[in-house]
């Protein structure tokens, strides 16, 4: 668990270059998760056509820099499930800490939707971080799933506008595009939300900040604009 829920961000602390989170093609993950009141589902249970799971936490620049535009599709897409999946705090700092219990959890998941304003339904991953591990660990990917459990589309770093054009082949029966390339966080943003964790998460960030740019900025997508569309179709099993 310490490990999982560190108290220091450093981008060593991720393989940014090898992604081994579940591939299009390939059966998701299903686990019992919290909801804010405390509940319990299991991860799959959703009603619409597909599920598009995106995970984050109040900490997470690229997540906070991407939910206007990941909210919007909600409304654009009523017949799709839109969930976030609540995991570790991916900047904890004075203010926000690496969470210590999972009421530390719940509290900043609720946060998320109370102060903020997050309109998506949040579900909450364990304090192990089981869930997230099993979808590749990374802060801010994100995964369409039909109604078979299997992966139809998967973006590494979320990108509303390649999700938006996912969600429009899947929907029209056709294989999603490639996923997203990755684009740095909106500089208002990023500070603003590290202001919002506290002392010591701006220092963390920007410490990792030449790495991290080699490997999302280029890297990432270099491996992203070679690579090959996606072959899944919609109805999919696996």
């Amino acid at each position: 668990m310490a490990s999982y829920n560190y108290d220091k961000f450093s981008e060593d602390q991720y393989d940014l270059v090898n992604f081994d989170g579940p591939a299009p093609g390939t059966r998701a993950p299903d686990f019992q998760v919290s909801d804010l009141a405390g509940g319990t589902r299991r991860l799959l249970d959703f009603p619409g056509r597909f599920l598009v799971l995106e995970f984050g936490s109040i900490t997470c620049p690229l997540f906070q820099s991407r939910r206007r535009g990941m909210s919007e599709l909600v409304a654009r897409y009523p017949e799709v499930s839109f969930v976030v999946l609540y995991v570790r705090e991916a900047h904890p700092g004075g203010n926000i800490p690496a969470h210590g219990t999972l009421a530390d959890k719940r509290r900043w998941a609720r946060e998320l939707q109370a102060s903020l304003g997050e309109t998506r339904e949040i579900l909450i991953d364990d304090m192990d971080g089981t869930v997230h591990q099993a979808y590749g660990g990374f802060p801010n990917p994100v995964f369409i799933i039909n109604r078979q459990g299997c992966i139809v589309y998967r973006s590494v770093w979320s990108n509303p506008s390649a999700t938006a054009a996912a969600l429009a082949r899947l929907m029209a029966g056709k294989p999603a595009p490639r996923e997203g390339l990755f684009r740095p966080a909106r500089p208002p943003v990023l500070l603003d939300t590290l202001k919002r964790a506290g002392k010591g998460a701006a220092r963390d960030f920007f410490l990792s900040l030449p790495k991290m740019v080699w490997k999302n900025l280029v890297r990432t997508n270099l491996r992203i604009l070679l690579g090959k569309p996606g072959r899944v179709g919609p109805d999919s099993s696996c």
